[in-house]
């Protein structure tokens, strides 16, 4: 038997954002400069998960709401690219690697959850395959530089849930969004727009495109800060926007619905949106970014 600690590599370091760890440091601290500090502390935020020249600037405004003195540990939900799942999935690693200290997952919240015999294990390709937690990764070392031995982390792949699934993983994790030391990421992209993406939905009353892709997000955006379930599953249903972290956020919506049957009152605001590209016409393409963050009252 092998007592080898089982690490996930930063597999996407050095193309999708620098694998040096100075220089990462440094293009961090830039963004978040940037960046205002208006609703802390974040029980949980939305960001994207593109590489950091795309997105960097835009995250940087939901990692600017988190508290590291209060926080302990970090839910990071992202979305399954690579392969099919229909539940939620649980790493095999012990440590996540970033090109700026090793993030340690939790060993207690692991056997909790996985004693709920809802989650699958995923395998170490799988993850490291994966970006979708794995740009949080460097995002939530830099936000919790000052505390970076006293947290772990909890990484979740979430598969393409049923409503019913989205409720019932919600319920589930509304106990740990309940607790003031943890925080929640929720990774995602917004609409991903052009021929490639096979979505070309436009209004055409909106102007340009870019102006109608803003207006189809920022309808969602809205939708997202009422903090209702079902709302944000019709507004998929009727315009198919193509929100890469959707099941994420249906699962976030479900566990703040479930807080709220026991009075906790929160709230939630979108602070900074951002495109690729601005798409003029029909052989452009081009992913939004969004970024908000959840407070408890």
């Amino acid at each position: 038997m092998s007592n080898r600690v089982v690490c996930r590599e930063a597999s996407h370091a050095g193309s999708w954002y620098s694998a040096s760890g100075s220089q990462l440091n440094a293009q961090l601290e830039g963004w978040l400069s940037k960046a205002e500090s208006t609703i802390k502390p974040a029980r949980a935020i939305i960001a994207p998960h593109a590489g950091y020249t795309y997105c960097g600037g835009c995250a940087a405004y939901a990692y600017k709401q988190i508290d590291p003195s209060v926080t302990r540990r970090v839910f990071i939900l992202g979305p399954s690219h690579h392969v099919p799942l229909s539940r939620c999935a649980l790493s095999p690693a012990e440590i996540y690697r970033t090109p700026l200290y090793d993030l340690r997952i939790d060993h207690k919240v692991y056997a909790d959850l996985w004693k709920t015999g809802l989650f699958e294990r995923m395998s170490l390709q799988t993850d490291e395959d994966e970006h979708s937690i794995e740009m949080h990764l460097p995002y939530t070392a830099k936000a919790m530089e000052s505390h970076k031995d006293e947290f772990s982390i909890v990484p979740v792949l979430v598969g393409a849930l049923s409503e019913s699934k989205e409720q019932e993983y919600g319920k589930l994790l509304s106990k740990y969004l309940a607790d003031p030391s943890n925080l929640f990421i929720i990774s995602s992209d917004f609409c991903h727009w052009g021929q490639r993406f096979r979505y070309t939905y436009y209004d055409e009353s909106q102007g340009e495109i870019h102006n109608s892709i803003e207006h189809l997000d920022k309808m969602g955006m809205g939708i997202i800060e009422q903090l209702d379930p079902m709302s944000f599953t019709n507004y998929l249903k009727k315009y198919r926007n193509t929100i890469c972290g959707r099941h994420p956020i249906g699962v976030l919506l479900n566990a703040v619905a479930e807080l709220k049957k026991s009075g906790l009152d929160m709230n939630f605001s979108f602070l900074n949106y951002a495109q690729s590209s601005e798409c003029r016409n029909w052989q452009d393409s081009s992913v939004s970014y969004a970024a908000g963050a959840l407070i408890a009252h």
